[in-house]
């Protein structure tokens, strides 16, 4: 397990294939498949390989990536915050999904927070990118929070649905 960040209540940890039952659970929460979609994840072996081809490969690549979210008083594995570089936009982008149990107590804010703080001052990345949704209300608030501004929409591949996109 690789620390990335400790807050006052979380640990941001590199994923692994042992989270894998997690992430099965996660990308198929309805706010997921939402704002996010559906990512044809349906069992713990499409899991493994969505982590295979996606954090795990990002972190080889890129030197970082998604990385789990867990509570450090009891372990309990809450969402995932990272980075992601997307080959359609210039500068790497934040992302973050939680379970919605664990929504509305400032998990995100403070996650998201630790991930801006790494991303700037040891990986020295700047700007940092975020996407959302049009409606993902909720995001769109959070990135405003972290002091992302809202710079225009796009689309990231022909046909897909516009996306606005800040920048730190």
């Amino acid at each position: 397990m690789s620390t990335i960040a400790i807050t006052a209540r979380l640990e941001l940890v590199r994923l692994t294939l042992e989270d894998a039952p997690f992430i099965l659970e996660l990308v198929n929460d309805p706010s997921w498949l939402r704002f996010i979609g559906d990512r044809g994840v349906h069992t713990v072996a499409q899991a493994e390989a969505y982590l295979q081809n996606g954090p795990l490969a990002s972190y080889t690549a890129n030197g970082y990536g998604l990385y789990l979210v867990r509570r450090q008083a009891d372990g309990a594995c809450l969402g995932m915050c990272g980075l992601v570089k997307r080959p359609s936009l210039p500068h790497p982008d934040i992302g973050f999904a939680y379970l919605p149990q664990f929504t509305g107590q400032g998990y995100g804010f403070e996650a998201a927070t630790a991930v801006l703080h790494h991303a700037r001052h040891e990986l020295n990345l700047s700007p940092i990118l975020a996407i959302v949704a049009p409606d993902n209300h909720r995001s769109i608030r959070l990135l405003e929070k972290l002091g992302l501004k809202f710079q225009k929409r796009l689309s990231l591949d022909e046909g897909q649905s516009e996306v606005l996109l800040y920048s730190s």
